[in-house]
């Protein structure tokens, strides 16, 4: 199975000279339980942090962090991208990009300031016109000044999208409008637990990792359509961990959240239809700074930043737990992980 890496360049202290590309046991295969095999780079760019795929397209988006812009990709080759169009200004520190369903928009988030951007996409693929949704506000104004830090975006299936603010403590939802995004509503979080990244889960409800207070909250929607957080479950960890990504398994029944510092993988199991999380295990995720991981069905592979390398641990069919590191490659500042279908 073919995977993208995105991953820091000099620029931002990282290794990487672009987005890399990973193979995980046999190319065209859709298991990953195999050796693991860096080929090198595909696209040449600068910090290519997050990438996304267009769901019917051979393009993708980087988000170019160091320079705040999205760039699209389209693929010349089995193992090359070539960029196309113009970047497009999105904001300081861009560290994700979310694709529409429908391929027909992006919505960029920006770590440094706060923006939220929504993007038009036109039927080749390339972006074009971009809007900025409303800015944040804290809820906790008055207690210290501190910054809006837009950190991801998540479509929803009714067509509204949901923005994580890790300064603020917010999820925001939006709608979609012809002018680009009009904010419908906002959970506020608990004061300092910093929400980063986002899963929504088979039954509907949303799950929220945060960075700052290593938990993760679900949120359920209500009859009137706003949404609201109805628990929270402990990632466990040392003290001084910073948590980063939030993965399921693909029955919903488990999910993974990275913590960065004690370089350990939660693994918390979902319960009475969403509603609920409960702590399962705490395993060693095999890499020093577990920046992204994704599940593809047995197995876990995890990119560690720090130590320049992609694992790969198996799933316990039984327990959901991950074993210890069953393969292991180098490649560079690893940031994120996309899986993608052969040319």
């Amino acid at each position: 199975m073919r995977f993208l890496l995105g991953g820091y360049t000099p620029d931002m202290d990282g290794r990487a000279s672009g987005i890399g590309m990973l193979v995980a046991g046999e190319p065209d295969s859709s298991l990953a339980g195999g050796p693991l095999s860096f080929q090198g780079t595909v696209a040449e760019a600068d910090s290519p942090s997050w990438v996304a795929a267009h769901p019917s397209l051979d393009v993708v988006y980087a988000a170019i962090e160091k320079t705040g812009a999205v760039q699209a990709y389209r693929r010349t080759g089995e193992a090359s991208f070539t960029a196309f169009g113009d970047a497009v200004n999105a904001g300081e520190a861009t560290c994700h990009v979310a694709v529409a369903p429908d391929g027909s928009s992006l919505i960029a988030s920006c770590w440094g300031d706060g923006r939220v951007v929504h993007i038009d996409v036109d039927s080749a693929g390339t972006p074009r016109a971009s809007a900025l949704g409303a800015a944040a506000a804290d809820p906790y104004a008055g207690f210290e000044e501190r910054v809006s830090r837009a950190h991801s975006a998540r479509f929803l299936p009714d067509g509204r999208i949901a923005t994580a603010d890790l300064g603020f403590d917010l999820i925001r939802f939006w709608r979609g409008s012809r002018d680009g995004l009009v904010l419908d509503h906002e959970v506020v979080l608990p004061r300092g637990s910093g929400p980063r990244h986002m899963v929504l889960h088979p039954s509907g409800h949303l799950h929220v990792v945060t960075e700052y207070s290593c938990e993760v909250f679900t949120l359920a929607e209500g009859r009137d359509g706003r949404w609201a957080v109805i628990g929270g479950t402990p990632l466990g960890g040392l003290p001084g961990d910073a948590a980063a990504e939030l993965a399921r398994s693909r029955d919903g029944e488990y999910l993974y959240a990275g913590l960065r510092g004690s370089n350990t993988i939660a693994v918390l199991r979902v319960r009475d239809g969403g509603d609920r999380t409960e702590a399962v295990a705490l395993v060693d995720s095999g890499v020093n700074w577990p920046r992204h991981h994704l599940v593809v069905r047995d197995t876990l592979l995890v990119g560690g930043q720090l130590s320049d390398e992609v694992v790969s641990l198996s799933l316990d069919i039984r327990t959901g737990v991950p074993g210890r590191p069953r393969h292991r490659v180098e490649a560079p500042s690893v940031t994120c992980l996309l899986p993608v279908s052969a040319a």
